[in-house]
């Protein structure tokens, strides 16, 4: 038990570090300093160019053999349990409500923030074979949203379509194509080269906090709190699978590094992509800023545990 305290603690301190950045994002916002306006133009640096950055650099810093192949593999299983667990879990849940807000509440409960969140909170407790193993995830979660995720949201609309480009041309699974054979080959990178990648690696922990902090400073702080639904997305996506794929991933014998990395990802809260998704199959853009606010503040207190869990034989 003690063990288990002391390894809450440790993550709680790499959880608050990163939530002290979303604060400063959050003032910023009030103080029309950095808006959400400006951090949505952002996001796109993020997407395109960090994110991507972080993920291939990952790869290049792990020697290639049959153990870390198998780990990346592994991981990426563990990603797609992840969200064959969530669509399970998320079944008999929202079906009463209109679809633009069902559909919402049923993509919240099955992504999480494999990129924004996970990416910066592995490289915190892991470093770069954290990331390695994370970025699996990513893969998953890029696979899903283009696939289950596209379909849940425009089902009722008849205007889903099966995009393969979709699927493949995304920073998520291209910067891990570029990765792969980067890995395998032992590729290293100019000292130059390195030298300006490793400073643009160094964006990916404060950027995407401080975007987090301007959109949670733009949510209806005191109308999320007193919805059911939020309550009950969190207990199924950010308590209960969480349990459940760390229970299941430690009796089939992961450990170490890996389990840590596959418990951080299944432990994130609800995606930020839900509301690009929102505005883009046009549902409730509202309640999808409401559930990605409220998850993610109460994720300094969730992620600390599931981490702990993951640690702690």
């Amino acid at each position: 038990m003690e063990l288990f305290f002391s390894n809450m603690l440790s993550a709680a301190r790499q959880v608050g570090t990163l939530f002290i950045i979303v604060a400063v994002g959050f003032l910023c916002d009030r103080l029309k300093i950095f808006t959400e306006k400006t951090a949505k133009a952002c996001t796109n640096l993020l997407f395109y160019v960090v994110t991507p950055v972080v993920i291939v650099r990952s790869f290049m810093s792990m020697e290639f053999n049959a153990a870390n192949m198998k780990g990346f593999l592994t991981a990426l299983a563990c990603g797609a349990a992840v969200h064959v667990c969530g669509i399970v879990l998320s079944l008999p849940f929202f079906n009463k409500h209109p679809d633009e807000v069902g559909s919402v509440y049923k993509f919240s409960t099955t992504f999480g923030n494999m990129g924004y969140m996970c990416l910066p909170l592995a490289q915190s407790i892991l470093g770069p074979e954290g990331v390695f193993y994370c970025s699996a995830g990513v893969v998953a979660y890029n696979i899903f949203a283009f696939t289950y995720g596209s379909w849940l949201m425009s089902r009722k609309k008849s205007g889903y379509k099966f995009r393969l480009r979709s699927l493949v041309l995304n920073p998520g699974v291209l910067s891990v194509l570029i990765g792969v054979p980067l890995f395998i080959f032992s590729v290293r990178l100019p000292s130059v080269l390195d030298a300006a990648t490793k400073h643009i690696e160094n964006m990916n922990s404060p950027l995407p906090m401080l975007l987090l902090g301007t959109y949670i400073s733009n949510a209806d702080l005191k109308h999320m709190f007193v919805k059911r639904e939020h309550y009950l997305i969190l207990l199924l996506k950010q308590i209960c699978m969480p349990l459940i794929l760390i229970t299941a991933y430690r009796l089939c014998g992961m450990s170490g590094a890996l389990l840590t990395a596959c418990g951080i990802s299944c432990s994130a809260p609800t995606a930020t992509n839900t509301v690009m998704f929102a505005a883009k199959y046009d549902k409730d853009t509202s309640a999808a800023s409401e559930v990605v606010a409220f998850g993610t503040l109460l994720s300094i207190l969730t992620m600390p545990f599931m981490i702990a869990y993951t640690m702690t034989g």
